[in-house]
């Protein structure tokens, strides 16, 4: 399961509102090669799901991730945060053995 925390809720809700996305938007999540640890995290706004995503819900938003990303990301929070070292949405990710400074990319 992927779950997201209520400060990335919210900030996520009012996102999808400032960029007039459709009422049925949600959260897609994903992995891909690249960044200084290997992978990278994707994180998008999306309406539309596809063959193979896997599809959560926690606290009332929606969280989409394709198949191989999820095998990557099996168990992490999205968090939001907007504190003095950085604002931003961050991956609580149990499965990543090292992640960069910037909390973009990650190696398992």
């Amino acid at each position: 399961m992927i779950t997201v925390s209520e400060n990335a809720k919210l900030k996520a809700i009012n996102l999808m509102r400032e960029d007039n996305k459709p009422e049925d938007s949600f959260i897609r999540v994903g992995v891909e090669g690249g960044g200084c640890s290997g992978l990278s995290y994707k994180l998008e706004f999306d309406n539309q799901i596809k063959e193979g995503d896997q599809v959560f819900e926690d606290k009332g938003m929606k969280i989409v991730v394709d198949k191989k990303s999820f095998l990557y990301l099996i168990g992490t929070e999205l968090d939001y945060s907007g504190g003095l070292n950085g604002k931003g949405f961050v991956f609580n990710n149990p499965n990543a053995s090292r992640t960069c400074g910037c909390g973009e990319s990650f190696a398992v």
